[in-house]
């Protein structure tokens, strides 16, 4: 039997608010499945199980506040015996009320849960067979009649997630549990200063033409839809993506006074939410994508990220992260590592600049890209390879 614990989705973390359980005891459930969402200071994340077996009990109930490492629930192998008790696949469940683990403090209930001592969830609607009590609450605050919905849980359960599509196509949505910027802002400020204070920081800058990606993208948006149109930001991130492929220095973890460098590249993203803070999710496997799947990827995480349902995965397993500035931002930007990351690309604003082409001076669209590395793991020659790298793959965009 193994312990799924509530893992830590950022070097900022300490806690987590388990708002949705995906699954009931007897599931079965494989690596990489979401199995429940936890609210962070970042938003709504759902976390995945690590290991393929069954559920063979729940532990800690929804609404609650767990610390890192918390034991959440138990999932047995596949072929390990049932415990005494343990519910058999394919019969019926019934969630039993939970109780905090032995010894840690009574956590608050969220206030949109029921309190008083016989207080019950809400009722199922008509011709409901199952639905997770987040989804039963919400439902209820949103005036949406549970029978009508697909539910895409086990067994066709309703999720939370099925019930916030159907809010946005049904009616304006209630306010969703809203972020504490406030709190976000003072969880960035620990870990940038921590990571400023503990990473030896090196910086380069290297001035990118960017005529030939910019010519070649204008042809190829010219017969495409408006929504298949690729941004500039997806060459650059294509091109850190296999630029980062060749220099492993670059991608990888530094944790354990060791650096591991790895063999995909999970390319961070940095988004700016609404309201406030920075958020940098990863585009898991960045190196197997082709450009307009690096597009779509892009979309999707920026949309998700400001709606809060982001994955754990994409929050801790990036392995080098890209901060852009679009097209109304400065020259340049010169990033803070994210740990355990060893390297963050930034890119400023492309400028019309005057360059020397074939010995004539002409106006070429250029950015400025700036590498912050860890000298723990990686130098300055390896550094300015790399950015000569994007720079050469930059030149023959039709490639990336």
């Amino acid at each position: 039997m193994a312990v799924f614990r509530m893992p830590s989705l950022g070097a900022d973390m300490e806690d987590g608010k388990l708002v949705d359980w995906l699954v009931h005891p007897g599931d079965t459930v494989h690596r990489g499945d979401v199995v429940a969402v936890v609210e962070t200071q970042k938003g709504a994340i759902e976390i995945e199980v690590f290991e393929d077996g069954v559920v063979e009990r729940i532990d800690a109930g929804l609404g609650q506040t767990f610390p890192v490492g918390a034991p959440l629930a138990v999932i047995r192998d596949a072929g390990e015996p049932a415990g005494p008790g343990a519910v058999v696949p394919g019969a019926a469940v019934e969630r039993s009320p939970v109780t905090e683990p032995s010894g840690a403090p009574a956590p608050s209930l969220a206030p949109s849960l029921p309190t008083g001592p016989a207080a019950k969830p809400p009722a199922a609607a008509s011709g409901v067979s199952a639905a997770s009590p987040a989804a039963r609450v919400r439902a209820e605050e949103s005036g949406i009649d549970l029978s009508t919905l697909r539910g895409s849980g086990p067994g066709g359960a309703v999720l939370l997630r099925d019930v916030e599509v159907a809010m946005g196509d049904a009616a304006p949505a209630p306010a969703r549990r809203g972020l504490d910027f406030a709190a976000m802002r003072e969880a960035i400020a620990a870990t940038m200063t921590r990571a400023k204070r503990e990473i030896p920081h090196y910086y380069l800058d290297h001035e990118i033409d960017l005529q030939a990606a910019q010519n070649w993208l204008e042809a190829h948006n010219a017969g495409v839809p408006p929504d298949q149109r690729l941004l500039m930001g997806a060459l650059l991130i294509s091109a850190v993506v296999r630029a980062a492929g060749k220099e492993m220095a670059l991608n990888g973890h530094y944790a354990n006074g060791r650096y591991a460098p790895s063999t995909v590249v999970n390319v961070g993203v940095a988004v700016a939410l609404r309201g406030g803070g920075l958020i940098a999710p990863a585009i898991m496997d960045a190196g197997t994508k082709t450009l307009d799947e690096i597009m779509a990827a892009m979309r999707d995480l920026v949309l998700r990220a400001r709606a809060g349902r982001l994955k754990g995965s994409e929050m801790t397993e990036g392995t080098i992260t890209v901060s852009s500035l679009g097209e109304g931002g400065v020259d340049s930007l010169t990033g803070i590592i994210y740990p355990p990351q060893v390297a963050l690309v930034g890119f400023g604003s492309p400028r019309l600049v005057s360059r020397v082409v074939a010995g004539e001076m002409k106006p070429r669209t250029c950015v400025q890209a700036t590498l912050s590395g860890d000298h723990r793991a990686n130098d300055g020659r390896t550094g300015a390879r790399f950015l000569a790298r994007i720079d050469q793959l930059l030149q023959e965009p039709e490639a990336l």
